[in-house]
């Protein structure tokens, strides 16, 4: 047998990669449980948690329940949850009037939750499209193609100031209209919730990975369809730079947090607003991302917890300091084992 030469090398990266506890030692990116927000979905009743068919080991809860899963969301390290209503189709209707019912079921969740976890984080939605029987985010024009954008401008921020009474610690409007974070920012501070902070959908995309959500939330059936058409207000998933206006636009209105949404095909927007702001940043892994991962692990095709924590992982590296994940309490458990 030839002998081998040594290579002539100073550089050997492999020398920082031999053992666990050297990777360890040099390891960049660092996911805790504290970097997770938990999305809930809220149903009306008492009954046990409902299962949500496209999003396997994700619940509906009734405000028992709720609580009991914000507890447990808690004793693992998650500090912060986002509640999504699921309302009854006879409580819809075509300008969302429900979402201004100052006892309406989220804020019946919300103070539910704040008196039993004071110290627990709550965001709810700002947004139309539970509440419609369109399923569109806002009030639609006369002749129902498009959304009226400052007539639901005018909505939502009643909507937010109401969810600040209930004792909301960040409001966060998804809607994309034009204008919203600043009217919310000024509806909230004129009556007196200075301390209010809003988590702004910023760089919200009109994708097609939000399918299981619009199942859990009932905004498709509202529709009859699947394929609700968001392009007038949600951005092109194809435009960087308008993204970009959009988060800077956010920003100079007043959001104290900065949203990316999705999350996984976007890691390119979440570098970039990393870059652009100084304010912190949030990326929302959406329920496709979640199916997708369990489906293919499902079919022996993947590994779900290694995929689950590189899918997280390459979220945080990219510039996220915190995500909404459907995985928050089982990776916060594991992350706490170790």
């Amino acid at each position: 047998m030839c002998a081998v030469s040594k290579l002539d090398l100073i550089h050997r990266p492999r020398r920082l990669r031999r053992s666990p506890a050297i990777r360890a030692l040099v390891e960049e990116t660092h996911l805790r449980p504290a970097d997770f927000i938990a999305p809930l979905f809220v149903v009306e009743g008492n009954a046990p948690p409902e299962a949500i068919s496209s999003m396997p080991g994700v619940f509906r809860y009734g405000c028992e329940a709720l609580v009991h899963e914000c507890r447990a969301l808690s004793d693992v390290g998650v500090t912060m949850v986002a509640l999504f209503p699921k309302l009854a189709a006879g409580l819809k209707d075509a300008r969302g009037t429900a979402a201004l019912d100052n006892d309406g079921l989220v804020l019946r969740a919300v103070r539910a939750v704040k008196k039993a976890l004071p110290n627990l984080t709550v965001m709810t939605d700002i947004a139309l499209d539970p509440y419609t029987s369109h399923g569109h985010d806002g009030v639609l024009n006369a002749a129902g193609t498009d959304v009226e954008n400052d007539e639901t401008v005018a909505i939502l921020s009643r909507m937010a100031v109401l969810h600040a009474a209930a004792g909301v610690d960040f409001v966060a409007p998804s809607d994309m209209m034009d204008g919203r974070v600043g009217a919310i920012r000024k509806a909230l501070d004129a009556a007196g919730y200075t301390q209010t902070a809003i988590m702004a959908y910023s760089a919200k995309f009109a994708s097609a990975y939000y399918g299981p959500f619009r199942d859990a939330v009932g905004s498709a059936q509202a529709a009859g369809t699947h394929l609700l058409d968001k392009r007038t207000y949600q951005i092109n998933p194809a435009n960087r730079r308008e993204a970009l206006l959009e988060v800077s636009l956010d920003e100079s209105e007043g959001a104290d947090i900065l949203m990316v949404k999705p999350a996984g095909a976007y890691l390119d927007i979440i570098r970039e607003v990393r870059n652009a702001t100084q304010r912190p940043v949030a990326a929302y892994q959406v329920s496709g991302e979640y199916a997708q991962i369990h489906a293919a692990a499902e079919r022996g095709w993947l590994d779900l917890p290694k995929v689950r924590h590189e899918s997280l992982l390459a979220i945080k590296r990219a510039g996220a300091d915190m995500i909404l994940t459907y995985f928050a309490k089982e990776m916060a458990s594991v992350l706490g084992e170790r």
